[in-house]
């Protein structure tokens, strides 16, 4: 398993055995932690920053290395979607972005490889007419409502890593205070423009498979060209260098799902999802 950023490594890592390291932190790998040593030898290129399309094509080029010199059973690759945030479909980065993953997947095809390529979520514009962020304000509003810091919105696109997208995207977890009135508030949320659907937690966690003990009283999605922030004064948007790109809506979930060897059959006339890709490739890809 190969990773751009470390945080995915150590989560889908955990106890794992075999070989697993990211991009961020190859030149750091130990044979206790990782299970490899010396990448940055194996791979031939230096450490790359979080921030650029070099993070991911470093996640490739170990994976062909790999797969010339260990041969592994299966691969995970798990690039990262800064190239995405920040330059939409058909611009010139984009193109060259996807032209090196094609490089890398013929190699790949080469070698015999069985390959899935898919995605977690896409992505769109969420700005104006005037290509500024169209953002809603969401923890301000609830604060104007309810009084300073009784609600809580959280954000889950936050990470250590927000420069490209300000920490804004499409969906909202809000905890509410004991006094509120979920469904009222819902109502209210759901009449701003902009707001696809405001969801208590039992309907979410049932529309969205979620963990009803892991969001809060609601959950909040905005459309397609829509993002949710928290308080305005705690996102800083100074290293938006390009219109905000972002994803977390239900506009986002559609991905591709695209395969090199025939399908095969699935259970029934299920809908596909991105996690199918393990089952493709451990239980049907002759």
């Amino acid at each position: 398993m190969i990773t751009a950023k470390d945080k995915l490594r150590r989560l889908l890592g955990h106890r794992m055995r075999g070989t697993c390291f990211s991009a961020e932190k190859a030149g750091e790998v130990t044979q206790a932690e990782h299970g490899i040593t010396d990448v940055l030898a194996l791979v031939g290129l230096p450490v790359p920053e979080v921030y650029s399309a070099a993070l991911s094509e470093f996640v490739f080029a170990a994976g062909v290395r790999l797969m010339q010199t260990q041969r592994p059973d299966v691969m995970y690759l798990s690039t990262t979607d800064y190239v995405q945030h920040k330059h939409a479909p058909g611009s010139e980065a984009a193109n060259a972005f996807y032209r090196m993953m094609d490089g890398y997947l013929a190699t790949l095809e080469e070698l015999g490889c069985a390959i899935v390529v898919t995605a977690d979520h896409g992505m769109n514009a969420k700005t104006r007419l005037d290509a500024t962020p169209n953002v809603i304000y969401l923890q301000d509003l609830l604060d104007e409502w309810l009084g300073a810091a009784r609600a809580r919105v959280i954000l889950p696109i936050t990470d250590p890593y927000v420069v490209h997208h300000g920490a804004l995207g499409s969906y909202a977890t809000v905890y509410l205070p004991a006094d509120a009135a979920p469904h009222e508030l819902a109502r209210r949320i759901a009449g701003l423009r902009g707001i696809e659907v405001v969801l208590t937690r039992a309907q979410a966690a049932e529309r969205f498979e979620l963990p009803p003990d892991r969001i809060g009283d609601l959950v909040v999605v905005s459309t397609r060209s829509v993002a949710i922030g928290g308080a305005a004064r705690r996102h800083d948007l100074s290293g938006l260098d390009a219109p905000l790109r972002s994803h977390g809506g239900i506009s986002e979930q559609p991905v591709p799902l695209i395969m090199n060897r025939p399908m095969g059959r699935l259970d029934g006339n299920r809908r596909w999802r991105n996690f199918d890709a393990f089952d493709w490739v451990l239980n049907h890809a002759a």
